[in-house]
């Protein structure tokens, strides 16, 4: 390792440098006044010499050090620490590039994308006038939390025949909160937008009386991410039908989704969230192995509770719907401006449910 410091070599330097100069003085005195070009000529040379003393480029001197001119730091400068070991100092700059042609460092690319996001989602939340830009949801667990039946809402034998869990908040210590719309009535390309433009997830539980006009929009709403789930064929009150019809409505819809949209949902949603072990079993043979419901409901002029202190909870469920103003009294993206304005108030970001199970 080679440690760039101050030597010796400026010391010496300066005592030739010295001894230059007194030669100098004899000359001029010896050749007298009246030869005065003489002098001139003399000093000249002494001078030269004096120059040459000070070891600008000669390799032969005293502490010659091999054609290597001395280095010392400014005097407005700390020394130069080492090189880092296995380095020279000889050696060129790095250019920063060098190893990511045309400049393109993963770093700072990254970086410069999570600045355009950024920068992105607050011209958003100014456009579609949220009182704060939402909050980013931690990256999904590496570990998912267990899933289990919340008391109180088993079936009889519900863990004996393994039943699909029902639940209405994930367990989870992160300040995040899941939103579910259900049914699929309204179709509000303003509400796409939305949702793409300030990147907020949710989960869609669909029927297929209200989504079969237009399964278009359904399928839009998927290319953006969005994780589309089963919510009967015809949202029947499901306690009253006999295992096999609810087996007709459940598993129909997943044929639905699968045909329409490639892929048979996991999560079901009975309507109104009513069910009975039927219900559960039916779903089961029909693929299904999770069925959340909800903690809060959200309007466009109110938010419903299940809890009696009225307070959201991480990992809680939010409950909505695809409506518009024929059944509310503003449209989808009122209602999401509502459930974001509290949310991120409150502290939570909106994560995706499905990153959870």
């Amino acid at each position: 390792m080679r440690v760039v410091r101050q030597n010796d070599k400026s010391r010496r330097n300066g005592v030739a440098a010295g001894r230059g100069h007194r030669a100098a003085g004899r000359v001029g005195r010896a050749v007298g006044r009246s030869r005065i070009r003489g002098g001139i000529a003399a000093l000249t040379v002494a001078a030269i010499a004096s120059g040459c003393a000070q070891g600008g480029g000669g390799g032969g001197g005293q502490g010659g050090g091999g054609g290597h001119e001395a280095v010392r730091p400014t005097p407005s400068r700390q020394p130069l620490k080492a090189p880092p070991p296995g380095g020279t100092s000889d050696a060129p700059a790095e250019d920063p590039h060098a190893r990511h042609p045309q400049g393109k460092d993963p770093q700072a690319k990254k970086f410069r994308s999570a600045q355009a996001a950024r920068a992105a989602r607050v011209a958003a939340a100014r456009r579609w006038r949220l009182a704060r830009v939402p909050l980013t949801p931690p990256p999904p667990p590496a570990r998912k939390p267990e899933i289990t039946t919340r008391d109180g809402f088993e079936v009889d034998g519900h863990e004996e025949l393994g039943l699909p869990p029902v639940f209405t908040t994930v367990p989870t210590k992160q300040r995040v909160v899941f939103l579910t719309i259900d049914d699929g009535a309204e179709k509000d390309p303003a509400f796409l937008r939305m949702m793409s433009e300030l990147q907020v997830p949710y989960t869609a539980f669909l029927s297929d009386y209200l989504i079969k006009e237009d399964y278009g929009y359904f399928k839009r709403m998927q290319r953006g991410g969005v994780v589309l789930n089963n919510h009967t064929l015809h949202h029947p009150y499901l306690p009253a039908l006999s295992y096999y019809r609810q087996r007709h409505e459940i598993c129909g819809m997943q044929e639905v989704i699968e045909r329409r949209y490639g892929k048979r949902p996991l999560l079901f949603r009975p309507p109104f969230g009513n069910y009975n072990r039927n219900s559960l079993r039916a779903a089961k043979s029909c693929g299904i192995e999770y069925v959340p419901l909800w903690n809060e409901e959200v309007f466009v002029d109110r938010w419903d509770y299940r809890e009696w202190d009225r307070k959201i909870r991480p990992g809680d469920i939010v409950l909505s719907h695809f409506r518009g103003r024929d059944d509310w009294k503003g449209t989808m993206p009122d209602m999401i401006r509502r459930f974001l304005n509290k949310v991120t108030a409150e502290g939570y970001a909106v994560a995706r449910l499905e990153d959870y199970l």
